[in-house]
């Protein structure tokens, strides 16, 4: 006979409402609590208009062995060609300037590191100047190192920052290009 089944009537109660499982609890961290989205958003908004309203005289810092520096980068947009800038933490590591492409811990990948992966020679503004690089992410060999840095940088919970995403926070290295090429 179609349509009629010869299941218990028990049976479709269990499928509706199933026992819970037994869980077996592991020992885990608390996940690490992030300012609200619009927050993180709206302050480096802020950076970038105080930034142009200053002219540039106002909105970056030099990296300093405590503290993280602010930086301009200007890259070249993956779809358009036009010229995007975005400002951005970062280390000194000998002629290199280091960054991280978390995105204010948001899930997307930011669109300057895929702006940089797409077209990597870009131009940073820094409160000394103007410096042409070409960035990449950093490899394995480098990773652990410059993100133990970032770690001594911030006193937060680095690591668990970024298992808030879910993928690898690429640590970005921009290293010095010749001049003439800016």
């Amino acid at each position: 006979m179609t349509g009629v089944t010869d299941r218990h009537p028990s049976a479709s109660a269990e499928r509706r409402h199933p026992t819970p499982k037994r869980m077996v609890s592991q020992p885990s961290r608390p996940s690490p609590s992030l300012l609200p989205r619009w927050f993180i958003r709206a302050f480096w908004r802020g950076q970038r208009a105080v930034y142009s309203a200053t002219r540039g005289r106002l909105g970056l810092r030099r990296a300093t062995e405590t503290q993280w520096g602010m930086m301009r980068l200007r890259s070249i947009g993956r779809r358009s060609g036009v010229e995007r800038a975005a400002i951005l933490g970062y280390f000194e590591d000998g002629a290199d300037l280091v960054t991280m492409a978390m995105n204010g811990w948001a899930d997307p990948e930011p669109a300057w590191w895929l702006n940089l992966q797409a077209n990597p020679d870009a131009v940073v503004d820094l409160p000394g100047g103007r410096r042409a690089v070409r960035g990449r992410a950093a490899n394995r060999d480098e990773r652990p190192r410059l993100w133990a840095r970032w770690r001594e940088y911030d006193g937060a919970d680095l690591d668990g920052y970024a298992g808030l995403r879910s993928r690898e926070t690429a640590v970005v290295i921009l290293s010095p290009r010749p001049e003439e090429m800016a």
